[in-house]
């Protein structure tokens, strides 16, 4: 075990926001301790989600993925940058036609949210992690920002963690279309947007500082430490390796090599607060 404490914590955050790609599972296998930390949240009665910036699947098609991979139906609490996109456009263009450049099962979330989605004559435009992108889509995209449309990105992640290595995600789409169109999105969802937090301290009813984000990526899940107050544990089982926190502003409270990693310092750390 290489744990690093990089902040005193003074007790046992209260409800934990679990990272999904790289963190709790790789590809389609399940990552160390992945399965035995949801038990122990159980156990101790700690509240948890899972929070994930990939939009490359609706919330139906990643339940079904955490339950194919044994996790219980009643442990299935899963938040998305999807469905913070949606909440997004219905509180700020309600009733707008949206032109979505996204996969089929994000289409499919986003219809059942009450978005009204189009090929043509859009009113707002949303870039997602597209895994079934074209050229054509990037044309069409492309071709609508230079009508000066408002532009809202799903998530900010620059790659998307693999077993067989990083893939280009939503970020590399984004340098695209600015080269070609010199435009950047108005509007960023997904981590490290603070608005996610804010609404999950709002439903346990629970301070920002009783909560603990974990991730593998410094720039998203570690970085709502600085935008919204959370605790941070980085697992180095994704894209971030131990390296990069030397030259990074985004500092853990914890360091872990993965979730059974992590594991063991929270029971310890557990252990250790009721014998005070």
């Amino acid at each position: 075990m290489q744990l690093t404490v990089k902040k005193h914590l003074n007790q046992l955050p209260s409800a934990f926001i679990l990272d999904m790609d790289g963190s709790f599972f790789l590809g389609d296998a399940l990552l160390p301790g992945a399965l035995e930390l949801l038990d122990w949240f159980n156990k101790n009665e700690i509240r948890f989600t899972f929070l994930t910036n990939n939009t490359s699947r609706g919330k139906v098609e990643y339940a079904a993925k955490l339950t194919g991979l044994g996790v219980k139906q009643e442990d299935v609490r899963i938040y998305t940058a999807g469905d913070a996109t949606i909440a997004y456009l219905t509180s700020n263009f309600p009733g707008k036609k949206v032109f979505l450049v996204g996969t089929e099962s994000l289409q499919r979330n986003f219809l059942a949210g009450g978005i009204d989605l189009v090929e043509d004559d859009p009113d707002v435009l949303v870039l997602s992690y597209d895994t079934e992108l074209t050229y054509q889509k990037l044309v069409d995209f492309c071709l609508y920002l230079r009508r000066g449309l408002p532009y809202l990105a799903t998530h900010p992640d620059l790659n998307c963690p693999s077993p067989i290595g990083p893939l280009p995600d939503i970020g590399a789409f984004m340098a695209l279309i600015e080269t070609s169109t010199g435009r950047i999105p108005d509007v960023i969802l997904g981590k490290p947007n603070p608005g996610i937090v804010k609404e999950l301290a709002h439903k346990w009813k629970l301070d920002v500082s009783e909560m603990m984000m974990v991730g593998d990526r410094l720039y998203t899940d570690i970085a709502l430490g600085q935008t919204s107050g959370v605790k941070t544990t980085l697992v180095l089982s994704g894209e971030t390796k131990r390296g990069d926190l030397v030259k990074s502003s985004y500092q853990p409270d914890l360091v872990c090599e993965n979730l059974a990693d992590l594991l063991r310092f929270l029971t310890e750390f557990s252990t250790e607060e009721k014998r005070i």
